[in-house]
């Protein structure tokens, strides 16, 4: 997978200002603001560099107010790094691809893996299924 680099400038042009604010600047949009996908079968895309990240059937109510899954699509589509803002300890998720920073994952998610990936909606895009 063949990185892509651009410049603050170049993002800007191509996100909103929340997206562009959440995804390059490390910010989080506010819980409950961004749960409007689809429950259909469908696959969800970096809103940066449109890499496939996380399958709807790997989604599920975390009830914290942000898109949460148990797994990535690929374990080679997401990175990790550690967080340490806001005077605590985290696993920031990031696109592979691009750098967009989605969220954080967190050892709290159902089976099979016991993960739950709380991303921010305003770093994905649904494509449905054929």
């Amino acid at each position: 997978m063949d990185k892509i680099i651009k410049s603050d400038a170049e993002w800007r042009d191509q996100l909103s200002d929340l997206a562009f604010k959440v995804t390059r600047k490390h910010g989080t949009e506010r819980a409950g603001t961004h749960e409007d996908f689809p429950k259909t079968p469908g696959t969800y895309l970096c809103v940066c560099c449109g890499a496939p990240l996380f399958d709807q059937g790997a989604k599920f109510e975390s009830g914290t107010g942000w898109p949460s899954f148990y797994e990535p699509i690929a374990p080679e589509q997401v990175g990790e790094s550690v967080d340490r803002g806001f005077f605590m300890t985290r696993t920031e998720v990031h696109c592979a691809r691009c750098d967009a920073h989605l969220g954080h994952v967190f050892p709290d998610g159902p089976a099979p893996t016991g993960l739950r990936y709380c991303m921010n909606g305003v770093a994905l895009t649904f494509e449905p299924a054929d």
